[in-house]
């Protein structure tokens, strides 16, 4: 059985680098763990990968909904099983690599059996954070699942709505519900994270890559969304870390350049809960990006991998 790989690390590591250079070695194809990636449309902001790149090296879970769609760990979690079979089934190497680490979490330990979304107690939390503002809500998440509660920054609203929500229909913590599932993945799994030893290497990535993506008209990306006029900043693609930036820059509410220093210090922020994730993960194997042998050790990892033969 051909292994699984599993390559993680925060935004702007460097993973696409990385996984196109293993696609170069090695029988494999590569798919998305990335929530906001599943998005058509959404190109730019998402650093997802040409179609040049896709053509030449299979990409799974990629523009697979409009953004005015709702995607979900769970449908994550069947769609990326189907992948590893698929791709196994034709003999290659399934290389999942993404940087969305409840999507990693689902597909290793599974789902419990959540509740589906209230929207009456999402409409009275709503008008309670107006009032009160998301820190004052993501502390009384703290008082009741301070599990969920540290993972999450106090403005991420949409994952403290579904927390306090969790909550309040099953009486349980939802980072109890999430945990403890059974592994899911069979044969040989390796699991990579990539992260520049120091973290100031890792905010010039951020930076640079934001600004780069402005350059090659992430802004024009973002007012092409918003003039469809059917999509608005409460839905999930758009509340993604960029994206929301801009659109309050088109609504007026900042400046360009105030707008892009937004996105940049959330993309940090971002990157700091990733890192929070990755630090929890089991089994990891750390790589720095800016290593020449990081590519090796992905390599001798995956030869010495138990179960693994010598063709891979």
């Amino acid at each position: 059985m051909p292994p699984v790989i599993l390559l993680m690390g925060p935004t702007a590591s460097g993973k696409t680098g990385l996984s196109l250079a293993l696609a170069a070695c090695l029988p494999l194809e590569i798919v998305s763990v990335d929530s906001v990636q599943v998005y058509r449309g959404m190109d730019i902001g998402t650093a997802k990968p040409d179609p040049a790149t896709r053509a030449r090296v299979p990409h799974h879970l990629v523009d697979l909904c409009d953004p005015s769609e709702r995607y979900s760990a769970a449908r994550f979690h069947d769609d990326a099983l189907n992948c590893i079979a698929d791709i196994r089934a034709r003999g290659k190497i399934p290389l999942l690599c993404g940087g969305t680490m409840l999507y990693f979490r689902a597909l290793q330990q599974g789902l419990s059996e959540l509740p589906p979304a209230s929207a009456p107690f999402r409409a009275g939390l709503e008008a309670r954070a107006k009032a009160e503002g998301w820190p004052a809500i993501h502390a009384e998440l703290a008082a009741r699942d301070p599990e969920s509660a540290r993972k999450l920054h106090p403005n991420d609203s949409q994952r403290i709505q579904r927390a306090l929500e969790i909550h309040a229909l099953t009486g349980r913590p939802a980072s109890v519900l999430r945990d403890g599932g059974e592994p899911l993945l069979r044969g040989p799994v390796l699991k990579f994270a990539l992260n520049p030893p120091e973290r100031s290497l890792l905010h010039e990535r951020i930076r640079a890559r934001f600004l780069q993506m402005m350059e090659l008209g992430l802004l024009d990306e973002v007012a092409r969304l918003r003039a469809r006029g059917d999509l608005g900043p409460d839905l999930p693609s758009m509340r993604a870390v960029g994206y929301r930036q801009l659109w309050a820059h088109l609504d007026g509410a900042c400046d360009r350049a105030e707008a892009v220093e937004r996105a940049v210090a959330a993309t940090r922020q971002f990157a700091k809960r990733q890192l929070t994730w990755l630090r929890s993960e089991p089994g990891l194997s750390w790589l720095d990006p800016d290593n020449p042998d990081c590519l090796q050790a992905v390599l001798e990892g995956l030869e010495t991998a138990e179960g693994a033969t010598s063709k891979w």
